[in-house]
């Protein structure tokens, strides 16, 4: 159980700065900060996913509460104005804590207010239910007022005309529909009355907007106000179907249920564990009749490469494996001219096939599968002919240019595109381009040659083995002949027609870390020394050197100049998967050390967002936590290299 105290809870920045997030298992999500106020466009109680896993529309934004003490009111609310915290809410909260999901106490007058929150598995439905405890003497009422939005949930809502306040309430229940184009948004309560409003709220600001330079205020719409009087239990379930108050104790139960049966399933011994089983839930939802992984929290969807690297740590370090068999499955169905898609659009449509290395990580996917679960029989029936199909796509070439090249090495990229995952763009500039042989994708092609060769040889498919090994040993040949950098003892991080770039980069660390390696031993140790010693952090890797003049410290400002840091020192959190596993391939001896190294991010559970793992950090200490706070990729390389010795 994550606890942050009164010291924490009462203080506005640092309960401010910290957040919950709830999922559903569709896309839909609820989040926001311990101390209330919304910091983000994207925090809510009822983000829904209209259509699983997307289509989402932040719908009720939150409630603004009061407790009425014996005729005394008392704002238990936090927002942020124009110069103004009101109410402060955030004061009277005693404590937070996430068992399995957020709760907080809230003590005033001698009263013990308790609020948890929480998703239906399965449904664009939160329950909040409020318990009330304390001086049985006094009288007492709760009055919820909800905010909604309904909007697109990258975007801000601003009053308007077009916004049917209107409400339908019938017994236990209250319904209203803002846009006919969007689903109506139904409350079940146990209320004991309701009070007509419909007021427009003005200029909520959102500061980490702000921070990113974004549009960051936002009016929010009042409806009505509900009335709990003498109250020892109100109930509201927020939600796209009619749902009754009744319920709030069985979804309970059953989601409590669900949770311990994944850390069961799990077998997680250690509380540390067991959290990042939780966290790596929240990112696996439905698509279709299977499973996707949602890559972060709260804007991403579903990428190819995110999911390829994230899947074995969200799925088979959690004794998950028919998820990532359906996964798998899922994605073989979306293969095209050889590669995998980068990513499903937000609004539908057509799938994107930007990328090179998604359909590389693909290959150590189903590796890492195979060696889990020894379900060879599903790999041969249903993968291995696609397989084999887009090594000979990457042979003659695919889209983008991405070919062998005559020294067997994989050329990838041309003018206004960025192929690898360090992909931030600004405008039609490419901020890290890597055009040609990025060092990463050669380790990532080696890799996928010889488990091709593998497959091959346990098939029965002796040509093609055959063909597979003698191209891995081109790739092995030329890649120490060109890769190695003499003056820095590491490896070059691009090589392109005679010019090669010696930025400090972690794309190394996987030509040392993959299952795979070109690697002799002395060569490895010396690119994971060198990475350890320039860009090793408590909380993963930075992406460029201290040392480069291009290194830029602090993610933070517009987002030209955080685009512009994205790759450029930036830490990311997901690297510390592929370092570990060249350290200890290194250094088998030194497994203290590396549990010491992965207990910055057991502390980090309680720094950002409460049990999770963020996308990125500042390059600079204090290394705070930046992009999403919750990320897929960072969560799984975290739980898989804690559960690998």
């Amino acid at each position: 159980m994550i606890k942050l105290d009164k010291d924490i809870c009462t203080d506005f920045r640092e309960s401010t700065r910290r957040e919950w997030l709830e999922t559903n298992g569709i896309g839909g999500f609820a989040g926001g900060s311990i101390s209330g106020a919304m910091t983000r466009r994207y925090h809510g109680l009822l983000t829904a996913a209209t259509q699983p896993p997307l289509g989402r529309i932040t719908m009720l934004s939150k409630f603004e509460e009061t407790l009425i003490i014996d005729g005394s009111p008392f704002e238990l609310s936090t927002n942020e104005y124009p110069g103004k915290v009101y109410p402060e809410g955030y004061k009277y909260i005693t404590s937070f804590r996430l068992d399995p999901f957020p709760i907080w106490t809230y003590e005033l007058e001698g009263v013990l207010l308790e609020k948890k929150i929480f998703m239906v598995h399965g449904e664009n439905t939160t329950v909040i239910r409020y318990s009330i405890t304390g001086k049985s003497s006094s009288d007492l009422r709760l009055d919820l007022r909800p905010l909604l939005s309904f909007v697109d949930y990258h975007h801000l809502q601003h009053e308007s005309a077009e916004f049917n306040g209107t409400y339908v309430s019938e017994e236990g229940v209250v319904f209203l529909q803002p846009y006919e184009s969007l689903p109506k948004l139904f409350f079940g309560h146990n209320a004991t009355s309701f009070d007509a409003s419909g007021y427009w709220y003005h200029n909520f600001e959102d500061e980490i907007e702000r921070e990113r330079g974004f549009d960051f205020t936002e009016d929010l719409f009042q409806p009505f106000v509900m009335v709990f009087d003498q109250p020892s239990e109100a109930v509201v379930i927020v939600s796209t179907e009619p749902r009754n108050a009744a319920d709030a104790s069985r979804f309970e139960k059953s989601e409590r249920k669900r949770r311990a049966a994944l850390i069961k399933t799990a077998k997680a011994g250690d509380e540390f564990t067991r959290q990042l089983v939780l966290a790596a839930d929240q990112f696996i939802v439905n698509r279709g009749d299977g499973e996707t992984v949602i890559a972060g929290y709260p804007w991403f969807s579903d990428w190819g490469r995110d999911t390829m690297i994230a899947l074995p740590g969200l799925t088979l370090s959690t004794n998950r494996p028919e998820i990532a068999k359906g996964i798998l499955l899922e994605f073989s169905k979306h293969i095209s001219q050889g590669m995998l898609p980068n990513r499903f659009a937000d609004a539908g449509g057509e799938a994107e096939y930007n990328t090179v290395d998604a359909s590389l990580w693909y290959f150590e996917a189903i590796r890492v599968y195979a060696e889990k679960t020894g379900d060879y029989d599903f790999i041969e029936q249903n993968l291995y002919e696609s397989l084999a199909e887009m090594i000979a796509w990457h042979m003659r070439g695919t889209r983008y240019n991405i070919h062998v090249d005559t020294d067997g090495l994989l050329y990838a990229g041309e003018e206004g595109v960025q192929l690898t995952w360090m992909d931030a763009k600004i405008g039609d500039k490419v901020v890290t381009p890597r055009t040609g042989k990025p060092v990463e994708i050669q380790a990532l092609w080696y890799n996928a040659l010889m488990i091709m060769a593998d497959l091959a040889e346990r098939f029965g498919d002796g040509a093609d083995q055959k063909l597979y090994l003698s191209m891995a040993e081109m790739c092995k040949q030329s890649f120490n002949g060109v890769f190695w950098n003499v003056d820095e003892d590491c490896l070059y991080d691009v090589v392109v027609n005679g010019s090669r770039d010696g930025s400090i980069r972690p794309n190394q660390i996987f030509a040392a870390s993959l299952h795979y390696s070109m690697l002799d031993e002395e060569k490895a140790r010396k690119v994971v020394e060198k990475v350890e010693s320039e860009l090793l952090t408590p909380v993963g890797l930075r992406s460029l050197s201290p040392s480069d003049s291009r290194y830029v410290p602090v993610y933070v400002g517009s987002p030209e100049e955080r685009d512009s840091a994205y790759h450029q020192g930036t830490v990311w959190a997901w690297l510390i998967g592929g370092f570990v596993d060249a350290y200890r391939r290194v250094f088998p001896a030194r497994e203290t050390y590396v549990q010491d190294l992965l207990a910055g991010f057991q502390a980090h559970l309680t720094e950002g967002a409460m049990g999770q793992v963020a996308e990125i950090f500042d390059a600079d200490p204090p290394h705070l936590p930046r992009g999403c706070f919750a990320q897929a990729w960072s969560v799984a390389e975290v739980l898989r290299v804690i559960r690998t010795t």
